[in-house]
């Protein structure tokens, strides 16, 4: 072996070691700042709502399987009494699914969190006589009671703007979809975008949809979907952001609504995944499948899909600086929490000192996707969807390759750094089919942001082709 060779594997093994060694030191730390924050965020939370808000920090088995019965017809709540306050294990608007919860939401292993349960465990062990006489039961309380105007309204920490809470003067509670069609609405075919993690609709409608040709804007009808907690729509808090939930929403607010009888489905990141459920519950209405960066990860078998996804995504590593943001977004709750209060709350200074500070020339919708969401919003979608996902891509790629027939194309950037280019590869072994694309020195935005032109030709292409076939 070469000694150049040799000495590139040696420094790439150093850098290695010192990300893992630094990054063991500095999310210790933070464990224990997001420790400090969960009493914290409680106390607030108690001031300025008056009850205790439940957290993700300690698993609730009992609740669990208390939830796996469910109760037909009703919305209900289930959750865990322990002292003083309750934990809810799951909302839905008709029966509770366990699989459709993340185990990641609780179980997210820390040096701190295993130091505070051999703590406990040696307690109890010198108290052996006391725990046994003084052992109670939890107490599991099904609450079916929901007060409408509860569910509704803002959170302390979520931001009070009129845009972010323009759903609340709606008596509709569907999703907000932007919508570009011909003069005469004679459309003779739809599109359907989806965006991804942290985004909105404005990321197609900022980009794309100024760039279409007219024959495309002539003969297609375009929808731009502002999924569930993002944007525009609403972000109601009793949500847990579920995969059903966001299609359900989708259902409602675009297929139904627009009467959608067959569509293409153009979707980012995030939004690939529910492109995919969509295509697997709706085959015969898809036309064509356009994904930009699949958030695929090929699981091992006998390994967890959902940890197995949440520690590719989010390594705990302090750099690429990318990782070390994943990181902190996955693994704390209350940080991030911290995080969507300090921006989110404040996007419109932000926003303001943007444009002040490049004399208005740089245009801020990205800013607005970035931040006009909750924090409860993110976080579950973040792991119900992203995470949770982990175990169920697979099937959906496989239905997609075996009952849907349409064109099924996928573009990744070079140097995306949050999601590998690996990722599209996977969905090509999986459907081979599959037309992959990767467009050099683009990342997870520029994929499109920046070439918004030239993708704009590249989806006509593909939806001219499927015409054809």
């Amino acid at each position: 072996m070469p000694s150049s060779t040799r000495l590139t594997l040696h420094s790439m093994g150093f850098s290695r070691w010192l990300n893992r060694s630094v990054g063991f030191f500095v999310f210790f730390i933070l464990d224990i700042v997001d420790f400090l924050l969960c009493f914290t965020y409680r106390t607030l939370d108690f001031f300025f709502e008056s009850e205790w808000k439940p957290c993700y920090c300690c698993p609730p088995p009992e609740a669990k399987q208390a939830a796996a019965g469910g109760n037909r017809g009703r919305k209900m709540i289930v959750s865990e009494r322990s002292g003083e306050y309750s934990k809810v294990v799951s909302l839905t608007r008709t029966k509770i699914h366990l699989d459709e919860i993340s185990d990641t939401l609780y179980s997210r292993p820390s040096l701190l969190a295993k130091l505070v349960k051999c703590f406990k465990k040696n307690a109890v062990e010198c108290s052996d006589e006391r725990s046994t006489s003084t052992k109670k039961k939890t107490l599991l309380t099904v609450n079916s009671t929901v007060v409408e105007k509860l569910q509704r309204t803002p959170r302390w920490s979520d931001c009070h703007c009129t845009f972010c809470t323009s759903w609340l003067s709606s008596s509709n509670s569907s999703l907000f979809v932007n919508v570009q069609q011909p003069k005469d609405n004679k459309a003779q075919e739809n599109v359907v975008f989806i965006h991804g993690f942290l985004s909105s609709s404005t990321f197609w409608t900022e980009t794309l949809f100024p760039n279409f040709s007219d024959s495309a804007k002539s003969n297609y009808r375009f929808l731009a979907v502002d999924l569930l907690g993002y944007g525009k729509s609403p972000k109601p808090n009793d949500s847990l952001y579920t995969l059903k939930e966001h299609l359900e929403m989708i259902e409602r607010s675009v297929i139904s609504q627009f009467r959608l009888k067959t569509f293409h489905v153009v979707a980012h990141s995030l939004g690939c995944i529910l492109a995919l459920a969509l295509a697997a519950k709706h085959p015969g209405a898809i036309k064509s499948i356009t994904l930009l960066a699949p958030p695929y990860y090929s699981v091992p078998k006998g390994v967890q899909a959902t940890q197995y996804v949440m520690r590719k995504m989010a390594p705990k590593e302090v750099w690429p600086p990318m990782a070390f943001a994943a990181s902190v977004a996955s693994w704390y709750e209350h940080l991030s929490r911290t995080v969507s209060l300090v921006l989110c709350k404040n996007h419109h200074l932000l926003e303001f000192l943007t444009k002040l500070l490049t004399r208005n020339r740089m245009r801020t919708y990205l800013i607005e996707g970035f931040l006009c969401h909750t924090h409860n919003a993110s976080w579950h979608t973040l792991h119900n969807i992203i995470f949770g996902s982990g175990s169920k891509i697979e099937a959906y790629l496989d239905h997609v390759r075996d009952n849907v027939n349409c064109d099924v194309s996928v573009f990744h950037g070079g140097r995306d750094e949050l999601i590998p280019v690996e990722c599209s590869y996977g969905v090509k072994r999986r459907v081979p089919r599959a037309r992959i694309h990767i467009v050099p020195d683009k990342d997870h935005i520029t994929i499109v942001v920046g070439r918004q032109k030239e993708f704009a030709g590249e989806l006509e292409l593909i939806w001219r082709r499927s015409c054809t076939t």
